[in-house]
């Protein structure tokens, strides 16, 4: 798993790419308290080599909890900025900060 954070000069915001290696999954999405949550228009890309890829851009200066979802599976990114606890979820979150 990996995340490239492309900072824009003329845009306060942050074109920030999820790169999630899953080869045998259906659906992985990217949610976080930067959409509600919600996998609705959060789903990543399946490229040809199995990895699911995509591009969100993100107000800069803040920091996000979020978490993949693979099929069902809540999934914490490995390469995260740092993680959180979070009680309502009864566990930690990823945290990207941009």
């Amino acid at each position: 798993m990996s995340i490239t954070k492309q900072y824009l000069k003329t845009k306060p915001v942050c074109k920030v790419t999820f790169t999630v290696p899953a080869v045998d999954a259906k659906k992985v999405a990217v949610v976080g308290d930067f959409n509600n949550w919600s996998p609705k228009g959060s789903l990543l890309k399946k490229l040809k080599n199995g990895t699911f890829k995509g591009t969100f851009d993100l107000p800069k200066e803040n920091s996000y909890e979020f978490k993949y979802i693979v099929d069902g599976s809540y999934i914490n990114e490995t390469e995260a900025d740092r993680y959180q606890w979070n009680d309502y979820a009864g566990g930690e979150n990823a945290v990207l900060e941009v």
